[in-house]
């Protein structure tokens, strides 16, 4: 009996002694440096977005956090070096929509499949595309725009910065949604080329994200018609909001942070917790606002749903273009 009462005493210790391990983990995270693992090259539409969010988490958190750019693959070296990082709190990283739900659609050899592969912390923005013409072209509006479309099916040419890129899947997915046909123009060169091409005449349309075109929108070169998207976007009050105009197409650039999976719980806790505080933050959203970033607030879990329900528009996509 004593003998018993013994191991039962043991077995309390040890769960005390665990219980407190645990407290001082959390209370102690950070120790050392966080590495964010950018899976872009600096100077992109990730790069402002992701310096704001690690300055304001360094400062909640009370540590260092160290931004390293490793791009390539369509951002899946990145993610691929975070997905097989320590899951010890140090080592977090920066991913996209299309890199976490469309690239393993497409690429069967990633270290990563579905969003159980990894552990998902914070939302950090949606970067919505714009649809731009001329000045000087004769559509006024977006229904100006749709109307020739439907006219001239597979003559509008509209610019974008790749072939299989997020302006590009945007447009053919307004082409399965409105049932018409629009020919994309990709770039080699990216945004900036595509651009060069709408303001060189050379296409008729061009989509992307917003930031790239507020000097020429306000130098009068050129025309924002569409927000792919609900809702009025504050970059551009006055474009139309496709979603509302009755296509039901939103296919923003969602950026997001992720970490490897298995993080003990009471550091997850912990990183969740102080990245929702960042991101609600009023000094979070004034940069974002003034930058073109739309704020929508979620954490893991729903983000991991977000995440599912564009696999699936990725998949249906994949399809429509394949019968093309």
């Amino acid at each position: 009996m004593k003998h018993s009462k013994g191991k039962i005493v043991r077995g309390l210790m040890v769960a005390v002694l665990l219980s407190i391990a645990a407290t001082v983990c959390a209370a102690d995270y950070p120790k050392r440096d966080i590495t964010f693992i950018v899976p872009f090259g600096p100077g992109g539409g990730s790069d402002p977005i992701c310096r704001q969010f690690a300055s304001q988490l360094e400062k909640a958190l009370g540590g260092n956090i160290n931004i390293e750019n490793k791009p390539g693959g369509s951002a899946t070296i990145g993610i691929g070096a975070v997905v097989r990082a320590k899951p010890d709190g140090y080592t977090i990283g920066h991913a996209t929509n299309s890199a976490l739900a469309y690239m393993p659609l497409v690429n069967r050899d990633l270290p990563y499949k579905t969003s159980d592969d990894y552990q998902s912390v914070v939302k950090q923005a949606d970067m919505p595309y714009i649809l731009a013409v001329r000045a000087d072209a004769p559509w006024k509006t977006f229904e100006d725009f749709m109307a020739d479309v439907k006219k001239k099916p597979g003559k509008m040419r509209v610019s974008v910065s790749g072939m299989r890129t997020g302006p590009d899947l945007t447009m053919q997915l307004l082409n399965q949604v409105a049932r018409v046909k629009i020919a994309t123009v990709p770039f080699t060169g990216g945004a900036g080329e595509a651009l060069i091409a709408l303001l060189g005449g050379r296409v008729d349309a061009y989509a992307s994200t917003g930031v790239g075109v507020v000097g020429h929108a306000q130098a009068g070169t050129v025309r924002v018609l569409a927000v792919f998207q609900k809702g009025k976007y504050d970059l551009f009050p006055g474009a139309t909001p496709v979603v509302d105009a009755g296509y039901n197409v939103s296919l923003p650039t969602m950026y997001s942070v992720i970490a490897p999976k298995g993080m003990p719980k009471d550091v997850l806790d912990k990183l969740v917790g102080t990245s929702l505080q960042v991101i609600r933050s009023e000094e979070y959203r004034k940069f974002a606002k003034a930058n073109g970033y739309v704020v929508d607030v979620k954490g893991p879990e729903a983000m991991k749903a977000e995440l599912v329900q564009y696999g699936k528009t990725y998949a249906d996509l994949i399809k429509f273009i394949e019968q093309k």
